[in-house]
């Protein structure tokens, strides 16, 4: 299947912004964080926002994890949670109506 000049130039920009994305995903090592200084709200909803991106990246990288371990607990869940539902578009396209 041979892509079309203008479906072409939409790919790959999205391409280059999903690979972009994707090298913004990290892991905090648990050997350096100390006990209960772990990610928090804030982490959490970064991480579920890319989330998608992490994912296919640690696909391919045992470097990349998508969700930080250790963590301060409740608080990360939920950020994380907000971050996967809200930012992340589960929410937006769930609800729109198809014609």
């Amino acid at each position: 299947m041979i892509l079309s000049t203008a479906r072409l130039a939409r790919v790959l920009p999205a391409l280059a912004l999903a690979t972009l994305l994707s090298a913004c995903a990290s892991q905090i090592d648990a050997g350096v964080v100390p006990e209960g200084a772990g990610p928090g709200f804030w982490w959490g909803l970064w991480h579920g926002f890319v989330f998608p991106f992490a994912f296919v990246g640690s696909l391919f990288n045992n470097e990349i994890a998508v969700y930080a371990v250790p963590n301060s607990g409740g608080w990360y869940d939920f950020g994380f949670f907000l971050g996967i539902t809200v930012l992340g578009g589960g929410s937006v396209f769930g609800s729109k109506k198809r014609k």
